[in-house]
């Protein structure tokens, strides 16, 4: 006999990790946006490299798991992670009270491999 509130709980429990990880990756890239503007020095290889890396996560993601799509148009989600993208980029750098109160970028932008914010 399946235990289907058993069930009901994994299948829960999976998806929660999925935002969990979308919201992280979004945030990590956002941080090196972030750092990428405001610290041109020293930009590198390995910052470049996270941002591909994430770009390249994030696009997975939402193409494996549907249900996240509809986070890009939270306001919410937004705010969260750019909130949490300035932590990161403010504890890395020691820059603070610079960055913008919200993201400037929409999320086009955020993904175009094409983009690097000056």
């Amino acid at each position: 006999m399946l235990d289907l509130e058993h069930i009901a709980d994994e299948i829960e429990d999976v998806g929660k990790s999925e935002q969990r990880e979308f919201e992280n990756r979004m945030a990590v890239l956002l941080a090196h946006l972030i750092k990428w503007r405001y610290q041109p020095n020293p930009r590198g290889k390995s910052w470049e490299r996270t941002i591909k890396d994430q770009r390249n996560m994030i696009l997975r993601r939402l193409n494996k798991t549907h249900s996240l799509k509809p986070e890009l148009e939270n306001a919410e989600f937004w705010a969260e992670s750019w909130a949490d993208a300035a932590r990161i980029a403010e504890n890395e750098t020691g820059i603070l009270n610079v960055f913008p109160e919200s993201c400037p970028w929409d999320f086009d932008q955020v993904m175009n491999s094409e983009f690097w914010p000056e």
